[in-house]
């Protein structure tokens, strides 16, 4: 059927044509800047109109528990924090902003920590970082042993999230806050991380839970009358749970918190390649582990595809070509299904406060495991409309975390209680190298040109106890292997050479002393090179902040403006 076009119809089109182009373009200009903020404001998930409607009071916290829970009972129906309402800082009302604004900023607190070298059963190398009470407090600071044997202060233990360590800003808020309310903590930084080279052709993934179980075990043996915590963020949550439900009974902890944990790796992995700014953050996250696996290159070269490594766009990529190769995982399918929490949850007895964010950009709320959390007795689930990942900013200055002071008042309400769970008395196991203090030990630590440290032990014998015979001497020397690290290596020299022996003895420690500041030089300016770029990003994001956070009054203010003068 032909479309017949009128004369009246001509008429209309042309009245409504001239009737639009006698709207000022600025109303265009605006109509579409209010359509595109609208957009964005949508897509970055800002809920500060949303707030601002419920007369900022925040969100309840949703818990999650066994209806014949113990747990919840006699400690977290004592939690105020928990049972109270959490109200993000209004100019970060975003998933979003929050996780760029921890990363970015922080304002973590200021403090020093004190550095364990641990060694592993395979060899590897863990650096464990410590802040006492008495350090927040103004006691006197020794460099001998951390601890006193017969110390009974809780501490805390904490497995940071991938590719972090203890310098993040969200560690330094928990660190702080722990040592602040008299508790001593350290955390447990990943083989490979921390400034610490590998000594070993381990690599640490998400359900790597060797490690913290042999430094919780160790740290039980030095500490026996201390009662032990433990807090997993992010993948260190994924892998701290695999570890409760590994053990059960066995473990020495008294109890434990996860942070935003993952739950579900295969989940979470379709999840971050769900939408756009979900891709963004993958290829950050990506972007991280090949920063790491960079400072690893050697041993990446030799156990894994380093060409697949170094082009690889998201995690599941660098999965593929290094973290399955090196686990020797059959598919990234398997690797996530194997080390997924989710499935050892059932196994947990001791008790455990898991806190999540409904709208956590990277852990999605789709992996949550909600029936098994119920079904298990030790497990207190608490989740909140929003938070972002490990950020829960409050307050109009940001300068605190939500779940820090959640997690501390849970600890002490346990601990305070009847409901820790027994520590079993740890058999004495054997340990390649003992816990012993690398504090002030700063000749048998070399500082690499990358700024790696390369962990060595200081196997050399006192100058009494040096063996000497009638023809031969033994002596301990200084040796650099192909990648700079610094060995000790003995070599037999005839009493004719003793002399010689000791002046290059004396010279190669100078020399390697010389090294060691050089090369904490060349680390120190880089650090403020990259401070001095890092801050001109973060003014830029606070400005984006500062301007889409505030348009939605903004815009209305000017839309009421506008609509005045039309009805003028």
């Amino acid at each position: 059927m032909a479309c017949v076009i009128t004369d009246s119809d001509l008429t209309l089109h042309a009245l409504l044509l001239k009737a639009f182009s006698l709207i000022p373009t600025s109303y265009y200009v605006l109509a579409l800047s209010v359509f595109a903020l609208t957009v964005l404001y949508n897509f970055l998930e800002v809920h500060f109109v949303r707030d601002a409607l419920r007369g900022f009071r925040g969100d309840r916290v949703a818990l999650t528990f066994n209806p014949s829970s113990e747990i919840y009972e006699g400690v977290v129906s004592r939690c105020r924090i928990l049972h109270g309402r959490y109200l993000a800082t209004p100019w970060l009302a975003s998933p979003h902003f929050q996780t760029a604004f921890l990363n970015f900023f922080g304002r973590p607190p200021s403090f020093c920590y004190r550095r364990q070298l641990y060694t592993v059963h395979d060899g590897g190398t863990i650096a464990l970082d410590w802040l006492l009470a008495s350090d927040v407090a103004g006691g006197p600071y020794e460099t001998g042993r951390v601890l006193s044997k017969d110390d009974s202060t809780p501490l805390v233990i904490v497995v940071p999230g991938l590719t972090s360590d203890s310098a993040s800003p969200y560690m330094k808020h928990l660190v702080h806050s722990f040592a602040k309310q008299g508790w001593n903590v350290v955390v447990g930084n990943h083989r490979g991380l921390g400034g610490v080279s590998l000594t070993s052709d381990c690599f640490y993934n998400a359900g790597w839970t060797n490690d913290v179980r042999e430094v919780i075990n160790c740290l039980h043996q030095e500490y026996p009358k201390a009662p032990l915590f433990a807090i997993g963020t992010s993948i260190g949550a994924n892998v701290l749970v695999k570890y409760l439900g590994e053990e059960g009974e066995n473990t020495p902890l008294a109890g434990a918190s996860s942070i935003c944990s993952p739950w579900d790796l295969l989940i979470c992995d379709r999840f971050i390649n769900r939408k756009l700014i979900q891709r963004l953050y993958n290829r950050t996250l990506a972007t991280g582990l090949k920063g790491y696996a960079q400072l690893h290159q050697a041993i990446y070269t030799r156990l894994a595809n380093w060409d697949g490594i170094s082009s690889s766009y998201s995690v599941r990529d660098f999965d593929n070509h290094a973290t399955r190769v090196v686990a020797n995982f059959e598919t990234v399918d398997t690797y996530y299904r194997h080390c997924s929490s989710a499935s050892f949850i059932k196994g947990v007895s001791v008790p455990l406060l898991c806190i999540s964010a409904l709208d956590d950009p990277v852990c999605t709320s789709e992996a949550i495991p909600w029936d098994e959390c119920r079904a298990n007795k030790n497990i207190v689930l608490a989740t909140l409309p929003h938070g972002g990942h490990l950020a829960f900013f409050k307050g109009l200055n940001a300068c605190s975390l939500w779940w820090v002071g959640a997690v501390s008042e849970f600890f002490s309400v346990l601990y305070s209680s009847p409901y820790m769970h027994g520590q079993q008395q740890m058999e004495d196991t054997v340990v390649d190298s003992p816990l012993e203090s690398s504090i002030d030990k700063s000749p048998y630590v070399n500082i690499m040109e990358h700024g790696l440290i390369a962990a060595v032990k200081n196997d050399e014998p006192d100058d009494d106890k040096v063996m000497t015979s009638a023809n031969t001497q033994t002596t301990y020397e200084l040796k650099h292997d192909n990648n700079g690290t610094i060995r000790e290596g003995n070599e037999d020299r005839t009493e004719m050479g003793t002399a010689a022996a000791a002046h290059d003895t004396i010279t190669a420690y100078e020399d390697r002393i010389s090294k060691v500041f050089d090369s904490m030089a060349v680390q120190v300016k880089r650090s403020m090179n990259q401070l001095s770029r890092q801050s001109g990003r973060s003014m830029w994001l606070l400005a984006y902040i500062a301007i889409v956070t505030t348009w939605p009054l903004l815009g209305s203010f000017v839309r009421a403006v506008f609509r005045k003068k039309l009805k003028l």
